[in-house]
């Protein structure tokens, strides 16, 4: 388990700038913080260096991609070994569909995922063609998005 980083006010601060706006330069960052740009700047690297920002990354919009329905989807496996969930983890990992992949319990399946594609016929292609034949797949359980009402990026700082 991974030590707790005591973060102070300034440091919420950054990370919650930081999260709205990725691209936000050092010396707005600073300046929205009450500090000068070297010090926030070292403030930054630290938080990157202890794991607490993870990556910068770009959100799109799947839509305006033509990629248009979500599906959410419980995987049942034949075996609960460690052997065979790695290689299941290992497999999910490599389609570009899968947009998170949870190991879950209190439900009746061993994984959950959330799967983006362009349409019906290409969840079936996605199905049919890759998810199914996954070594130790037994049962899949979809459900499909209709429409998103909260969807963050930002984790609550407090």
């Amino acid at each position: 388990m991974q030590e707790l980083i005591k973060l102070d006010r300034i440091d919420k601060n950054i990370l919650q700038l930081m999260q709205d706006n990725a691209r936000i330069t050092n010396l707005e960052l600073a300046e929205r913080v009450g500090l000068s740009a070297t010090p926030c700047s070292r403030r930054v690297k630290r938080l990157e260096e202890s794991g607490i920002i993870d990556k910068h990354v770009t959100l799109l919009k799947p839509a305006m991609l033509g990629l248009k329905l979500t599906a959410m989807i419980g995987i049942t496996m034949d075996r609960h070994t460690p052997e065979r969930f790695d290689n299941f983890e290992r497999s999910i990992a490599t389609l570009p569909e899968v947009m998170e992949c949870l190991i879950v319990t209190g439900q009746s399946a061993d994984f959950l995922l959330k799967v983006v594609v362009r349409d019906m016929q290409h969840y079936e292609q996605f199905l049919l063609g890759q998810l199914t034949r996954l070594e130790g797949v037994t049962g899949v359980h979809s459900s499909f998005v209709l429409r998103e009402i909260v969807k963050k990026s930002a984790l609550p700082l407090g």
